[in-house]
C-alpha cells in the first residue's frame, strides 16, 4: 500500500506577474514523517505551502496529498485532513482558547458536541487544559502558538502544516514548539514544518529535511537511524 502523504514531481510555479516562485520540484513525504522544509526568506517555503493547502495551483507538474491528485474541484475534501498552523495564528479577538479552535472545526461534519470535546482534547493535548474559557487576547506568544496548534489538531488531520511555528519564540519555548508538533507522529499523523532555524533540528534523530533557496530543490534527506 502506498504510504506517500505528499508526492510532488516537476512542480513549477510562476504567477500572473511572470514571477516564477517554484521551478522543478520533486519529493516525496510518508505517513508519520517528520518533515523540515528550510531555506533563506524568498526561497520558495511559503510557496510550496500554499500549494499544498490549494491556495495556489501548479502551473506545471503534478501534486499528490493524500492519495488524491491536487485540482480546484477535489481542494476542499482534501483541506478536510490537513490541520494548518498559520505563522500569523489567525485567531478571533475578545474569544476565548476553546471558541478559536472549535472555530477552526466549523465547515467539516461535526455537531456542535463533538466540536467541543475535540476541541477540549486538544487544548489539553498542547498543555492548555487551565486556559480554556481564557479570552485569547490576554496569552502570551507562546500560549497563542498553541492555541494555533491546538486548533490544527482538533480535527485529527493526516498532514500538519507548520509555517515557521517557532519564529517568535525565544530558545526554549521554541524547542517546546517543536516538541510538541513532532510528538505527533506517534499518531501516524505527517507533521510538516517550515523554519529558518537549522539550529533547532540538528539534534533531531529522525526527521526528513529539505533545503530549498531560489524556488529550488537544493537538498534533500531522510534522516533516520
Amino acid at each position: 500500500m502506498n504510504q506517500s502523504v505528499i508526492q510532488a514531481k516537476n512542480i513549477t510555479l510562476k504567477y500572473p506577474n511572470g514571477n516564477i516562485a517554484l521551478k522543478d520540484i520533486g519529493f516525496e513525504c510518508d505517513k508519520g514523517e517528520i518533515v523540515f522544509i528550510v531555506g533563506p526568506s524568498g526561497s520558495g517555503k511559503t510557496s510550496l505551502l500554499k500549494l499544498f493547502m490549494g491556495i495556489e495551483q501548479p502551473s506545471q507538474g503534478e501534486l499528490s496529498i493524500l492519495g488524491e491528485k491536487v485540482h480546484a474541484s477535489n481542494i476542499q475534501k482534501i483541506r478536510q485532513s490537513i490541520g494548518p498552523v498559520f505563522q500569523e495564528f489567525r485567531l478571533l479577538e475578545g474569544r476565548t482558547t476553546l471558541e478559536n479552535v472549535m472555530m477552526g472545526m466549523r465547515f467539516l461534519n461535526y455537531n456542535l458536541k463533538e466540536m467541543r470535546d475535540q476541541s477540549e482534547k486538544a487544548l489539553v493535548r498542547v498543555g492548555l487544559e487551565h486556559k480554556i474559557h481564557s479570552d485569547v487576547d490576554h496569552l502570551s506568544w507562546g500560549e497563542s502558538q498553541r492555541v494555533a496548534i491546538a486548533r490544527a489538531v482538533a480535527r485529527n488531520p493526516k498532514l500538519i502544516i507548520a509555517d515557521e511555528p517557532t519564529g517568535n519564540l525565544d530558545h526554549a519555548n521554541a524547542i517546546n514548539i517543536l516538541e510538541l508538533l513532532t510528538s505527533f507522529k506517534d499518531e501516524e499523523t505527517t507533521v510538516l514544518i517550515t523554519t529558518h532555524a537549522t539550529h533547532l533540528i540538528e539534534t533531531r534523530e529522525r526527521h526528513h529535511l529539505i533545503t530549498m533557496n531560489q524556488g529550488q530543490l537544493l537538498w534533500e534527506k531522510k534522516c533516520y537511524e
